[in-house]
């Protein structure tokens, strides 16, 4: 098959928009391993995210102008791609539902620009690009608090529990000293070193001081209680948590249907409980197994060390196992790192970070404090789910794709049901590749799957249906084997970030539905290697453009 040149004023918008959007969220560009923009900070100021929906708006009615008829496959699923990314954008902006979310969690103002930072490449971007970042967070602090102060004024006030947390977290990066921030690491040992050092002691850390009493001060005293946790409780939040579930799944699907989904998800999942705890166990009912893998000493680890290095094993059976399952793409090798400690009291199990420009590999970030408190029998589903054969092929597959606008050889946080319903997708995958390493490990993949079963309930529930924080947590403890720590992690990240954790288990269920399909129609004729490349090989896609691929290939392949 012949390729057919790009539509010249459709690659011309479509890279227009990726410069767009990179600008507007620098951060994001740095985390995608995009490079260019590491001087860069976000303007959190809502001028800024008009002017940008304005932009978007602009891409949008130059975009409907460019007929669908006569273009080629790819521009085809180019155009019909960027029109979900730019109504997308224009929604999550006109809601605004980030302005007055407050927390500690990966998805806090603060912790994006530290998070961001600290994984800059300075080896590629250059030393002066990561100073003159750094050297631009006091202002973005300062507008960040001003966001939230202009919000809260408005009526749309944060969550108590998330100031709070936030003003904690903020309080350990102050009690460290300058010369001990995470925002010095990339620049050790650097000529450009102790400049970094005298920006953060004389402009960074004041700056965090006055954005957390801002926080303390001004945003705590009159913040919502956790008895009205959801954004259903702010005016406009009932709305915006419509348009979030949309973007983060699929348009359509409503909340209403997602919890339902949920729970019956939920309901299915703990007869798998009771089967392999009888098995394993000797335990046969749900509630008991649950609690054995949660209070059991014995099934946790004793130090970091055993967490990195069971984390490594999975990674390279994996990586044996995958001729057999995958096409043999040219990709970036991934690295295991620990998430650093002040960050690592909110954050997740894990995250993954994609390749970076030089050469710069993906890195599966691992949360390894407190390892007394971590299950064994987790990590090897979360290793897979974040490295291979998920989000690292998945996204380091996408930087391959070099004759496909830049917007698709990223993942979008706009399409997270194809990338995170990949991962999920991957956990179960996992154990058809054989690569749980026993059948106490497969209550990982059990346990994560519960958590993306109840998140479907917990986050409608919470911010649909109007349920305390309280009440989600006990959910989520009653239908998990997670610990009280990661419950409540888990639960705040929910609250900071409405509507994408419903995202997850709503990707995986479209993409198994693609196989069954697939292999219904195929027969013999079905390759399991060649259908993860439709999943994969495309780009981040949103659900309808993926439904329409996996038609074509299997109507090509009959």
């Amino acid at each position: 098959m012949i390729e057919q040149p790009p539509h010249n004023e459709l690659a011309a918008l479509a890279d227009e928009y990726f410069d767009a959007e990179n600008t507007h969220n620098p951060f994001d560009a740095t985390l995608s391993g995009v490079e260019g923009y590491a001087h860069l900070l976000p303007d959190p100021s809502r001028d800024a995210a008009l002017r940008h929906r304005e932009a978007l708006r602009g891409f949008g009615g130059r975009l409907a102008a460019i007929p669908l008829d006569g273009l080629a496959d790819e521009d085809r699923t180019t155009h019909r791609v960027l029109a979900r990314l730019i109504d997308n954008g224009i929604g999550r902006l006109t809601h605004g539902l980030e302005e007055f979310s407050v927390s500690a969690t990966i998805v806090a103002a603060h912790n994006e620009a530290f998070g961001a930072l600290a994984m800059t490449p300075v080896d590629h971007e250059g030393a002066d690009a990561y100073l003159e970042r750094l050297a631009g967070l006091p202002a973005y602090l300062d507008a960040a608090l001003r966001l939230a102060l202009d919000a809260a004024a408005e009526g749309r006030r944060p969550l108590r529990s998330g100031v709070d947390a936030a003003v904690t977290q903020l309080a350990g990066h102050l009690t460290a000293a300058p010369e001990e921030s995470t925002l010095l690491r990339p620049l050790r040992g650097r000529p450009e070193y102790e400049r970094a050092r005298e920006i953060v002691r004389d402009a960074v850390h004041p700056a965090v001081a006055r954005y957390r009493d801002g926080l303390a001060r001004q945003l705590a005293p009159d913040a919502r209680p956790d008895d009205r946790a959801g954004v259903c409780h702010v005016p406009g939040g009932a709305e915006g948590y419509a348009d979030a579930v949309a973007r983060f799944t699929r348009p359509g699907l409503t909340p209403e249907e997602i919890h339902r989904i949920g729970l019956d998800t939920v309901a299915a999942l703990r007869e798998e409980f009771a089967e392999l705890g009888g098995k394993v166990l000797g335990i046969t009912d749900a509630a008991g197994v649950l609690t054995a893998l949660r209070e059991d000493p014995s099934l946790r680890f004793d130090s970091a060390d055993e967490i990195i290095a069971l984390v490594d094993g999975a990674l390279e059976r994996a990586r044996r196992a995958g001729p057999d399952w995958f096409r043999p793409y040219p990709i970036a090798d991934c690295v295991t790192k620990e998430i650093d400690p002040i960050e690592a009291e909110g954050a997740p199990l894990a995250y993954y970070q994609p390749p970076g420009p030089g050469g710069v590999p993906g890195t599966h970030w691992i949360n390894t404090l407190h390892p007394r408190t971590r299950f064994r029998y987790e990590y090897e589903a979360i290793a897979f789910h974040e490295s291979v054969p998920g989000h690292h092929l998945q996204i380091a597959v996408a930087q391959t794709l070099h004759h496909l606008p830049r917007f698709r050889q990223k993942p979008s946080g706009q399409l997270t049901a194809h990338v995170e319903g990949w991962g999920l997708y991957t956990e179960r995958l996992a154990d058809e590749m054989g690569l749980y390493s026993s059948d106490l490990a497969r209550f990982g993949m059990l346990s994560m799957d519960a958590l993306r079963a109840v998140r479907l309930v917990v986050d409608t529930g919470m911010h649909h249906y109007g349920w305390s924080r309280e009440r989600a947590m006990a959910f989520m403890r009653d239908n998990t084997a997670t610990q009280e720590a990661n419950v409540r992690n888990e639960i705040d990240r929910y609250l900071a970030w409405p509507g994408q954790a419903t995202a997850y288990l709503i990707g995986r269920r479209e993409l198994v539905r693609h196989r069954q399909r697939a292999q219904a129609a195929l027969g013999a004729r079905f390759d399991v290697r060649e259908f993860h490349h439709q999943l994969i090989g495309h780009g981040s896609l949103p659900l309808g453009v993926l439904d329409e691929l996996v038609s074509d290939w299997i109507a090509a392949a009959q």
